[in-house]
């Protein structure tokens, strides 16, 4: 058997780095509008960024560990720290104006009410 020398690195620092990580959403329709969710525990109000237009939304953030204990090893690694956004292009024309976010138990919510179409306008002819 050939045996390798494995060198582990104890001396790990917490958030492991600064990549920016994509945060996870949900996107639905209802009738009246699109709802967007996110769930962005341990994240501040403060700490989050919304930006919208008409067809886009642009959620930008960052998760920070608060506890900077001087880690030994680490087991498991799952949980991103550190700076996160996602940006979409909406599959319907939103009145951005009339968007509203709330933050409730770690789950934000985006509320995006749709533009309302207008039905077929006949338009009259004037003869000059």
């Amino acid at each position: 058997m050939n045996e390798k020398n494995v060198e582990i690195n104890n001396n790990l620092k917490w958030p492991p780095s600064e990549e920016e990580g994509e945060l996870t959403i949900d996107l639905y329709e209802t009738e009246n509008e699109l709802v967007l969710e996110s769930v962005v525990g341990g994240v501040k109000i403060s700490d989050l960024d919304i930006s919208i237009t008409n067809d886009m939304i642009t959620i930008k953030g960052k998760r920070v560990k608060e506890n900077q204990e001087k880690i030994e090893k680490v087991y498991y690694n799952e949980c991103f720290w550190g700076p996160f956004s996602r940006s979409l292009i909406l599959p319907k024309e939103i009145n951005a104006d009339k968007a509203k976010a709330t933050l409730k138990n770690g789950l934000l919510t985006i509320r995006l009410p749709k533009v309302e179409k207008t039905k077929e306008k006949i338009l009259k002819i004037v003869e000059e």
